[in-house]
Formats: structure tokens, sequence, C-alpha cells
């Protein structure tokens, strides 16, 4: 029963999360008058299909992904004529890019409003006291209780929350050492933190005391974490790039094996998780790599500073770059999620 969950909740959270970016684009080519020929949820052979306007809605087979095919797209298939999205001025060809990241921050500021009005908002402490403990995390696991306070980690003493982030974001996938105070009476104990598939960083499982919120303070948090979530990540890769080390980075099976893990902690983890990988989906998107939205944008700044439309030629060529470094990318986290978790991980007990 508890693998039925965690395939649904896969299913069901990143069939979402890209059903709402390829909505982004619709909605946004719907608005520049583009003639639509298909928009899917999934791929593979039709299950439902529906034809209204020219267009043709349907639900595929396979309900990972999706997509919309407009009219004129493919430079090699592109006439000039209205109505085809190669024939739009560059700026709305800019907006269609954009709309499909800027849905996946709108629901992740969504997501993350509804969790902080609902469940509440952390409140950090003066002192390293945990307020939560996650199941099935390696502190659940260990015996770590809400209340407890870290006092160091690997000898280095811990005062703040603050000091606990700092040494614990290195040592993901790592043997840590404890040394934790309960009731006036301290131990250690020892446990192996994991990664953070989006953000790179370890996590044990914990979180600080929570507090209840109004609505429109669970707004301002949302957009705040959300601007926090997309911070982290491009400091990380900067960091890496500039120091020349190879960036570790998690692919498809790492974000499929914490989605898995976190269907068994609630719904508030679970929609937390979304929200992140819905940040993480858009702000990839919005990376200058050649064929995603960022390239696309890139590419049609340069057709407005130059004030000339770029040949389909050029632009098949941008696309074939894209398409190699995208493979690259994907071929990399993917190796790196199989040394790291291996297969046979990928549905924890």
């Amino acid at each position: 029963m508890t693998i039925i969950f965690q395939i649904l909740g896969i299913t069901i959270g990143l069939g979402f999360l890209i059903f709402i970016h390829e909505l982004g684009h619709f909605t946004a080519a719907k608005m520049c008058k583009v003639r639509i020929l298909t928009f899917a949820f999934g791929f593979g052979p039709d299950l439902i299909k529906y034809i209204y306007k020219g267009t043709k809605y349907c639900i595929k087979a396979i309900p990972f992904g999706g997509f919309v095919a407009m009219a004129g797209e493919n430079p090699e298939e592109a006439t000039g004529g209205d109505g085809e999205y190669l024939s739009l001025k560059w700026y709305k060809k800019i907006w269609i890019s954009f709309a499909g990241p800027f849905l996946n921050y709108v629901l992740a500021v969504f997501m993350f409003t509804l969790v902080f009005n609902i469940w509440g908002a952390v409140k950090m402490p003066m002192d390293s006291s945990i307020g939560a403990v996650i199941k099935n995390h390696p502190a659940a696991i260990a015996g770590l209780m809400p209340g407890d306070k870290i006092k160091s980690i690997d000898g280095v003493n811990i005062n703040t929350w603050n000091d606990l982030n700092d040494n614990l974001k290195d040592k993901a996938d790592k043997q840590i050492s404890f040394v934790i105070e309960r009731e006036n009476h301290s131990f250690e104990l020892s446990m192996t933190a994991t990664k953070n598939p989006i953000t790179g960083a370890a996590t044990i499982g914990i979180s600080p005391v929570k507090t209840k919120v109004g609505f429109f303070k669970s707004i301002y948090i949302g957009i705040e974490t959300s601007i926090v979530q997309t911070i982290m990540p491009v400091v990380y890769l900067t960091g890496k790039i500039k120091s020349l080390e190879k960036p570790d980075i998690s692919g498809p099976i790492g974000i499929i094996q914490v989605i898995a893990n976190t269907t068994k902690s609630g719904m508030q983890d679970y929609l937390k998780l979304i929200a992140v990988i819905s940040i993480a989906l858009g702000l990839f998107n919005l990376f200058p790599i050649p064929m995603v939205d960022g390239g696309m944008i890139l590419l049609f700044l340069v057709e407005g500073i130059i004030r000339k439309q770029i040949s389909p030629k050029v632009v098949q060529v941008y696309n074939t770059i894209g398409l190699v470094i995208i493979i690259g990318i994907l071929i990399f986290a993917t190796y790196s999620d199989i040394l790291r978790l291996g297969i046979g991980k990928l549905f924890a007990k």
C-alpha cells in the first residue's frame, strides 16, 4: 500500500508541475493569438482527446510531462503567416517563453502560502532547539525528539540554527556525530544525512518551532521563501563553477526518490516539496541554455536588439546545440543519482 501511495505521489506531483508549466505557455500563446495545434498532458498514445476550435486537447498514456504544439513553431514548417509562433514580435515570443516558468513560481507561492497558513511558519529560536522531527528521516530514525537541543556536530559547538545549517550543509551522505541535550542530560548519537535533491544541501529532517500566521503574512512568507529557494541553488552552482568543482546535482531518479519518501511524511511536507520542485523547474527553464525557455528568451532578446528576425536555420542549429547540452546534463545528473542512491533505494521501505 505504501508503494502505491508513493507512485501516486510521484505521478500526481510531477505531472501537475509540468502541466502547470505548459499551461503558462498555452495561456500566453492564446493571449498573443497564436494557433494552438495540440495541448497535451503526458506523452504516448492518446487516452482521451477533444478537438475544440482547431485545437486538440488530450490526456496521454504516460502521465509525466506534457507539451503545447503551436503553429509555425518548427522553423522548417514556418510559413511566416498570421497566427504562427515564429511570426510574432520578439517581445511576444519572450512572453510566451517566460509564462511557463512564471506560472511555476505562482504555483510555488500558492503552495507555500497554503502550508504556512494551515500549519504555521517557522519561528527561528535563539538557540538550537528542535521544533519538529519529520517521520522516516534520519533524525527521526536516530531517535531525536521535539525539544532536543543540538550542542555539537562532529565536535563543532552549535549555539544557533545558523550554526547548525552552516555545519550541516556540506555533509550530505556522510556519517555525522551529534551531541544532543535532552532535559539537562547530554548524549551522543550519529546518523547519515541525506541530500536535498534541489539545493544539494544536507538534511536530517528537523525544523525549528512553528507558529500560526495570518493569510496575508502567509503570502509574504511564501514569496520570501520562493526567493530564498531561488537564490540558494544559484549561489551553490556559482560557487562550484568559480572553484571549478563538479556540482552535486540530482536528476529524475533523485527527485523521484525524495518525493516517494516525502509521501510518508504527511501532506504538509509533500506540498512544500512540490513547491520547491516547482521553483527548481521554473529556475532551470530560465537558465540561458539553448532550447529551454531561458535560451529562447535570450535568442529573442537578441532579435529585438538587432531589429531583425533570426533565420529559421539559426534557430534550428541553436536548438540542436541546446538539445545536446540538456541530454548531457540529464546523463550526468542520472549517473550521479545512480551512484549515490542505487536503483534499489528508489522506494525506501
